[in-house]
């Protein structure tokens, strides 16, 4: 989309984190302008081929938005109208936070990548509740929840405790996000110990609520093969709904930017490589009994297509679309149907695996 392409050009001119606020606040109010609806229309991609179950849940087509870009729920309205089967919100605390001082989020446009510090900057979970609470329900949500960072490990149970009790009602499907690079000490909580301990009180907590969302653990994609199995086993025998493969990473291998000695997470094309051989060998590990959303790298149909083939049952992207603009969701949704009715699919559940 040309237009896009000039309006990337002006705000790459922007700081990144205020380049987001104002192209959020544009979508925000592109929604309310009756005009702008056949522009909306042209992002979906109807196609009852794109289908998909996942833990009870029905999205309209497999590509979510990753949580990050939407901590506080702010904009449900307008991502809900780019082509997404589904959005994540957050990560989301217990107490508001600030996150880390700026700046904490870097372009590196030579490799389309993100390198990000943010620290959980939010609002918090109260916040969040009462939006909401008050918010029509478009497509299906899931929230992200983390621990503040000045919770110490030994006490992190129970800020996913409060965040189960007060958002549970709302989500579609809840993550239990233990593997972000910029809280320090969090990636702790994967060993299997403390996370069998943590799924213990979350699961506890969630039973008590009238509507049980499903659970997810998101997990980062610098384990090795030890620590993958170690979480894995915790999250298989708290009896976990599924999980979100990968984080964002801090390893800084074969980039061009100068922007890359940030420290921080790295998002985007650099780690679509190793997202997938994370996502391919948790797929494996676990007999594909779990249900899988991959996310990391993932830019076209093709990237979507080849996680469905590892093992994902439903996709998620954020980095790309900063850098390919709001009709992403639709390609992408457009090339995957075709590959998969290429190779002989009927459905997406079909495809997941099938390759590994």
């Amino acid at each position: 989309m040309r237009s896009y392409q000039l309006a990337k050009a002006l705000l790459f001119r922007l700081p990144p984190e205020k380049a987001h606020r104002l192209t959020t606040l544009g979508l925000d109010l592109a929604t309310r302008l009756p005009f702008t609806s056949a522009l909306f229309r042209s992002f979906h991609h109807n196609d009852p081929l794109l289908k998909t179950n996942l833990c009870g849940l029905t999205f309209n087509n497999p590509v979510g938005l990753a949580a990050g870009f939407d901590k506080d729920g702010t904009h449900i309205r307008g991502m809900s109208q780019l082509g997404f089967g589904f959005l994540e919100l957050g990560t989301v605390t217990p107490k508001p936070q600030a996150g880390n001082e700026q700046p904490r989020l870097f372009r590196l446009i030579e490799d389309h990548a993100l390198i990000n510090r943010m620290g959980f900057n939010n609002a918090g979970i109260a916040a969040l509740a009462q939006r909401l609470a008050k918010q029509p329900r478009i497509i299906p949500l899931g929230i992200n929840l983390g621990k503040n960072k000045i919770t110490p490990n030994e006490q992190a149970a129970d800020d996913y405790r409060q965040g189960i009790n007060l958002l549970g009602e709302y989500a579609d499907y809840i993550v239990i996000n233990i593997s972000s690079p910029n809280t320090p000490g969090l990636r702790e909580l994967s060993r299997r110990e403390p996370l069998t301990e943590l799924l213990q009180v979350v699961k506890t907590a969630r039973q008590q609520l009238r509507h049980q969302a499903p659970l997810f653990v998101k997990l980062s994609p610098d384990e090795d093969r030890e620590g993958l199995e170690a979480a894995l086993g915790a999250a298989l025998d708290a009896g976990v709904d599924g999980i979100i493969a990968t984080n964002t990473t801090v390893s800084r291998e074969n980039l061009r930017s100068a922007q890359q000695t940030e420290t921080g997470g790295l998002s985007g094309a650099p780690l679509k490589t190793k997202a997938l051989a994370t996502l391919k060998y948790i797929y494996q590990t676990t007999n594909g009994k779990l249900p899988l959303i991959g996310v990391g790298g993932i830019a076209n149909g093709q990237d979507a297509y080849e996680r469905i083939l590892a093992g994902a049952s439903a996709v998620q992207l954020y980095t790309s679309l900063i850098y390919a603009g709001p009709q992403l969701v639709g390609t992408i949704n457009r090339e995957l149907a075709a590959l998969l009715r290429r190779d002989g699919f009927d459905s997406i559940q079909t495809a997941v695996g099938s390759a590994v």
